[in-house]
């Protein structure tokens, strides 16, 4: 039997639930009879996702999981399905896993054979680019940037000649420091898009240049207040040509003195560009 087929032997089930982003009326019908008849709801936070269900009236019983204690608590959650009862697993916002807890808990309920089963609904990364008027057609979703600015200008450096539209999270504190990253590394007139406080009340959207958009988050007394998204739209073709010769150049200099697989492994470092196709390139350079 394929282990990539889910084993139909007799247990629970564990939903993975999607709730709102901001406005409670997006929670599907589904999702809240799930929440309803699951014999327990691991939430990343109890407090927060209580008001959720509180509203609903529902009462089902809540466990705590989130990433410092997502490896403890997962074995109770598994335990639980494996005794026959169905877990519902939901995040503070949006859809669980997305830059949220669960990885650990789903990879082993799969390995064990737990049915797995995905309740659709919000997830802020559709929403942001459905509405953005960027590419869709090839998107890139790198979770939130390095709050530190080294590390921070490293990412977008290595992502600068990507030809797909990128997107990040990104927090209130540091919303203003990564946009201003993102002018000097991507350059002002690269476009960007960002969604503030999505299906909110006071639900924003900044497109334009990149040097205009964080002029006007600059300009706006809410600019850093609530959760952001950016998108950005990839590299125009003849950038991301340049971005492989540069590549190409490092690979020769560096295949003077390595080895195909060292010097490939490096570049792929360096440029933020797939290990397996530099390998190639590699052994193309090293033919000539």
């Amino acid at each position: 039997m394929n282990s990539e087929i889910q084993s139909s032997k007799p247990g629970g089930t564990l939903y993975i639930v999607a709730t709102p982003i901001g406005n409670l009326d997006d929670l599907s019908s589904r999702a809240i009879a799930v929440l309803s008849s699951v014999a327990l709801v691991a939430a990343e936070d109890t407090r927060h996702s209580g008001r959720m269900l509180q509203a609903l009236a529902v009462e089902t019983r809540m466990m705590a999981l989130h990433d410092h204690n997502e490896r403890d608590r997962a074995e109770r959650v598994l335990q639980t399905l494996e005794d026959g009862d169905d877990v519902a697993l939901i995040s503070d916002a949006g859809t669980p896993l997305i830059s949220d807890p669960g990885f650990v808990l789903v990879r082993e309920a799969r390995k064990r054979g737990i049915r797995v089963s995905p309740v659709p609904g919000p997830c802020a990364i559709v929403a942001a680019l459905c509405a953005a008027g960027l590419p869709t057609d090839r998107f890139a979703f790198e979770g939130f940037l390095p709050s530190k600015k080294g590390a921070r200008a490293a990412t977008l450096d290595r992502l600068s000649a990507e030809a797909a539209t990128l997107i990040f999270y990104e927090s209130p504190h540091r919303i203003l420091d990564s946009v201003a990253d993102i002018v000097e590394a991507m350059g002002p007139d690269r476009e960007l898009v960002i969604a503030r406080e999505l299906t909110k009340t006071f639900e924003t959207f900044y497109a334009g240049p990149a040097s205009e958009v964080l002029q006007a988050l600059q300009n706006d007394p809410h600019g850093s207040r609530g959760e952001f998204v950016i998108m950005m739209h990839g590299a125009e073709k003849e950038a991301a040509d340049v971005g492989m010769e540069e590549a190409d150049r490092l690979l020769n200099l560096l295949l003077q003195e390595l080895p195909v697989k060292k010097a490939a492994k490096l570049v792929a470092e360096i440029t933020g560009k797939a290990k397996n196709d530099l390998y190639q390139r590699a052994l193309a350079l090293k033919d000539r």
